[in-house]
């Protein structure tokens, strides 16, 4: 091979090499969509109403923290919303939720605590949210509220809540591609969940309070979550007093 052919090859090799490390970069910056096999028994929820007749600035206008609740049971419809809300799916192409991931690692996993006439026709238990599917997954039947209201250092309103929302984090889904800083990435997630159905909560005339003081331990028994779920927030639901 002559130079001048040699001084022609080499940018083109070079040129392809910068294509493929881009091609590289883009694909491992994707948002990581993870499968959640099916099981049987899911509840399906209604379907979540994406255009509502509360604006945003009103909502916001609304927001407050509600702790005293009467014994008027939540409407399923309401619980769709409700958890929508804080981790439905708005991107079915690529998995993408209402709150923002960083790297679009998703870390966050949600349950419902339904007591006694909690919710009209659904029964009183801890339930898991299946954002893939938008359907309640039941993990143990029963009124657990007094249960999580002591693990929650005997708080009123956990106790007096139609539901109790819970957002518990699986921490290495996001320190896998962030390292330790991916710790606060994943309490900044929790918080915009949080603030999601605070807003979503306004909307619907319903009250909500976030809880951040309880034992993590005893919380993790009672919604037997596997070892790497942590609870981050309790959010007790109903309609103000």
């Amino acid at each position: 091979m002559n130079r001048k052919h040699q001084s022609r090859t080499i940018p083109i090799i070079l040129i392809l090499l910068a294509a493929a490390m881009l091609i590289v970069a883009y694909w491992t910056t994707l948002p990581q969509v993870r499968d959640v096999e099916y099981i049987e028994g899911e509840l399906d929820l209604p379907q979540p109403v994406t255009l509502g007749t509360v604006s945003i600035e009103e909502a916001l206008s609304k927001r407050s923290s509600i702790r005293d609740y009467t014994d008027q049971p939540l409407t399923l419809k309401e619980v769709s919303q409700l958890l929508w809300a804080a981790q439905g799916i708005t991107r079915p192409e690529w998995g993408g939720r209402t709150a923002p991931s960083a790297g679009g690692t998703y870390p966050l996993e949600v349950y419902i605590v339904v007591a006694n006439r909690g919710v009209e026709d659904l029964a009183p238990g801890i339930y898991r949210y299946i954002p893939q599917r938008h359907t309640l997954l039941l993990v143990e039947p029963g009124d657990k509220t007094s249960d999580l209201a002591v693990a929650a250092l005997d708080q009123d309103w956990v106790a007096t809540a139609r539901i109790n929302i819970v957002i518990a984090a699986v921490f290495e889904r996001t320190t896998e591609r962030y390292g330790e800083r991916g710790i606060r990435y994943v309490y900044m997630e929790a918080g915009h969940a949080d603030q999601n159905i605070y807003l979503q909560a306004a909307a619907l005339d319903l009250g909500t309070v976030v809880i951040g003081a309880f034992h993590d331990e005893q919380v993790q028994r009672l919604l037997d979550l596997p070892e790497e779920q942590k609870p981050l927030y309790i959010a007790p639901v109903g309609h103000p007093l």
